[in-house]
């Protein structure tokens, strides 16, 4: 822990509380300290060493391993990471006195008039956020990448203002959004996630994340995929005064972006127009397209000439962790999708395999119901490999389902059973449906520890060969 004494002037200052003393708790911290507030940050558990020495050079005041809540609860407004439950006793004790809570996000919008791209969805919201953003920055246009990806919001307010920020908003940064206003909103998709912090109850997941339709104008626009029937549902019961610009893979009317019978896909807005072969997007997949969709309608909005659009859209590499080749060994192809925390995304990832499968289900459950895949895993899955501290909810589910199920509760355990299950020709697909907490620190950790794993397999195939 690290105390630095607070400034002290004879005028009092606004008092700002940060809570977590990460990306965008720092960033917040930086951003209250250059508008002259008196701040104080503090982090239940431990501040990565890079914040920490960030914190210092600022000279701003922090604490990490506990909360000194006398000191939290002088506060006049706290910025609390996302990640903080309102469950825990920290935030039980900041509600019950009343103080504002706000998110980094929220605290930043009131420092800038930078244009907003704000993405939402329960799949697909990262690729979405960096292919507009791949977009717009190859465009020449003076953007910044914000949110759930890239730096804090509040820290390029504050050091490295841009015209225009593409933001990936999780339900949880838009719990504590408020006056925060998007240009151009954007929702994927809605389907069960995080049901554990909503009290299970869809309706509370669902509300979170309309959230972000607050405050727009009608000089805004909202950007939503029109096939979903969750938000085609709640849009019978709200209303908002954006102009609509729906997608889907067939026509539709009023549709903004389609695929035609031709196979092109096809994009019309207030802005550009375009077209381009769907066989020319450099993402592959039905969830891909949407992606694409949302992402060049967003583009076309904003005005980047067509031909900077589709070579975007062509060129763009992927994201890390989401349906990303690692090797191909003895014929069987290892793709990694541990960006896959939730039965939709995995739903996804089943709907693009075009050869017999061998899944990797399992971790940290959020109340998932696994029907959803089911029709997937028939057609398409040879065996199911369950990884996790705690299988039983898995195997009870599929035993019978599947020609193969096994339990395992370790890394090494899954990716042997799955190189004894695979065969020449097939894909090992890694698409947990779950968090990762049970045996990883995140769904990253789990990612590329599982392509260390794989990668091993395919150098000891190497040294056997070069021995023989």
């Amino acid at each position: 822990m690290n105390n630095i004494p607070a400034d002290k002037n004879t005028a009092p200052r606004r008092r700002m509380v940060v809570l977590g003393g990460g990306e965008s708790g720092t960033g917040a911290a930086i951003l209250a300290k250059d508008k002259g507030m008196d701040v104080w940050l503090s982090d239940y558990g431990q501040i990565a060493p890079q914040y920490r020495q960030l914190l210092d050079r600022e000279g701003i005041a922090w604490e990490d391993g506990g909360h000194s809540m006398e000191r939290i609860l002088a506060a006049d407004e706290v910025v609390k990471s996302p990640g903080i439950p309102d469950s825990a006793p920290v935030m039980q004790a900041i509600l019950a006195k009343g103080i504002p809570v706000i998110s980094e996000i929220e605290f930043a919008g009131r420092y800038t008039d930078a244009k907003m791209v704000c993405i939402t969805g329960s799949n697909g919201k990262t690729t979405t956020t960096l292919l507009t953003y791949h977009i717009l920055r190859d465009a020449g246009l003076n953007v910044g990448l914000a949110g759930n990806v890239g730096k804090s919001l509040a820290l390029q307010v504050a050091r490295d203002p841009h015209d225009i920020y593409v933001i990936e908003l999780s339900s949880f940064q838009l719990d504590n959004m408020y006056d925060f206003k998007a240009n151009i909103a954007v929702i994927l998709n809605i389907t069960p996630d995080h049901l554990d912090r909503y009290d299970y109850k869809m309706q509370n997941y669902v509300n979170a994340k309309f959230r972000i339709l607050q405050n727009l104008t009608n000089d805004d626009a909202f950007i939503y995929w029109n096939d979903d029937p969750v938000i085609a549902a709640q849009l019978k019961n709200i209303s908002t005064e954006a102009s609509l610009y729906p997608f889907s893979e067939t026509p539709e009317e009023g549709d903004a972006a389609y695929v035609d019978a031709e196979a092109q896909m096809i994009i019309n807005t207030s802005g550009t127009s375009l077209s381009m072969p769907r066989a020319d997007l450099s993402l592959h997949g039905l969830h891909n397209l949407y992606n694409s969709m949302a992402a060049g309608i967003s583009a076309c909005l904003l005005n980047i000439r067509r031909d900077d659009i589709r070579r975007a859209l062509s060129d763009f590499d992927g994201v890390e962790h989401r349906l990303e080749p690692v090797a191909t060994i003895d014929g069987v192809r290892w793709i990694n999708d541990s960006k896959a925390t939730n039965v939709n995304s995995c739903w996804y990832a089943l709907e693009s395999m075009t050869a017999p499968t061998v899944l990797i289900l399992g971790g940290k459950d959020k109340g998932n119901d696994y029907s959803e895949i089911l029709p997937l895993v028939q057609q398409k899955v040879k065996a199911i490999v369950a990884m996790g501290k705690d299988n039983s909810k898995i195997m009870e589910y599929f035993d019978g389902k599947v020609p193969a199920l096994v339990d395992t509760h370790s890394l090494a355990e899954a990716v042997a059973a799955c190189r004894s299950l695979a065969a020449d020709g097939d894909t090992v697909l890694l698409s947990p449906c779950c968090a990762s907490f049970d045996l990883f620190s995140s769904y990253e950790d789990r990612g590329r520890k599982f392509k260390a794993e794989v990668l091993a397999l395919k150098s000891n195939d190497n040294s056997q060969q070069t021995n023989k």
